[in-house]
């Protein structure tokens, strides 16, 4: 964000994060590709060698910026009592926390559909829905975050609908998981937005709370997903969806004032 233009900040986090969905939707096939090339442990050399060329180019190639002194910087607990924090987390932790239990367990839900998926087909379709999805937020965030992120929980509730009343259908499916990618996509981008522009000179510390929350919700995600699993089967993984988003839907129109602001 401090590269670019203020009118920008939300675009060039968005270019930023086109990269998570290529890795993730080529970085699967591509590292069972490799194990059985090289067995996991040649794999694994691979990655020491790739996070040793991005340390060298971070390093030489990324612009420096100097950090808030500690003397300026607020104490971690009165950030997170800053008006519109709070909602921004909350969103955070529930919108990642829905797509956690079907990402993590896309395979058992894929099954329990009765069609001949394949798991690495359906998470390319979502990563190069959720491509879309960066662009179409990148395009938009800058004048019109509330509006997008309103739009992309509508629409991700709608996804998870379509995936839980029609599993049966290959089509509607299909259609769910590009919904599901496209809306997701963005979400990152949207939530790392609202969080800085609503610290405003806190953003680097209220970020650290960001990336907690959202690392506590893939892992809530993952219990959460396997305790439905085994209790009510992977068909209940949409219904459950649809409850966080909307409650984080809720979250986000009634935080109109704080947190996701009207332009």
């Amino acid at each position: 964000r401090r590269m670019v233009p203020a009118s920008y900040q939300g675009r060039a986090l968005a270019i930023a994060g086109v990269g998570q969905p290529i890795a993730l939707s080529i970085g699967v096939p591509l590292g069972a590709w490799l194990g059985t090339l090289f067995e996991w442990r040649g794999v694994f050399w691979i990655m020491s060698l790739l996070a040793l060329i991005l340390f060298v180019w971070i390093r030489f190639c990324i612009p420096d910026f100097a950090g808030q002194s500690a003397q300026k910087r607020l104490p971690i607990l009165k950030v997170l009592l800053m008006p519109g924090i709070r909602a921004v987390l909350a969103v955070v932790f529930l919108w990642i926390l829905a797509h956690s239990i079907l990402y993590t367990y896309i395979s058992p839900f894929l099954a329990s559909t009765g069609q001949a998926y394949k798991v690495e087909t359906i998470l390319f379709i979502f990563g190069i829905s959720s491509i879309v999805g960066i662009l179409i937020t990148g395009m938009f965030i800058d004048r019109s975050l509330r509006k997008i992120t309103l739009l992309s929980l509508f629409v991700f509730a709608i996804a998870t609908i379509l995936l839980g009343a029609y599993s049966s259908s290959s089509f509607v499916v299909i259609t769910g998981v590009v919904l599901w990618g496209v809306t997701f996509g963005g979400a990152p981008t949207l939530l790392q937005t609202a969080l800085a522009n609503t610290a405003g000179h806190e953003a680097d510390v209220a970020q650290s709370m960001l990336v907690t929350m959202f690392n506590l919700a893939i892992a809530f995600g993952g219990m959460v997903g396997g305790g439905l699993l085994e209790s009510l089967g992977a068909a209940s993984f949409p219904w459950m969806m649809l409850v966080f988003a909307l409650i984080a839907l809720c979250t986000v129109y009634s935080a109109r004032k704080h947190g996701f602001i009207s332009s």
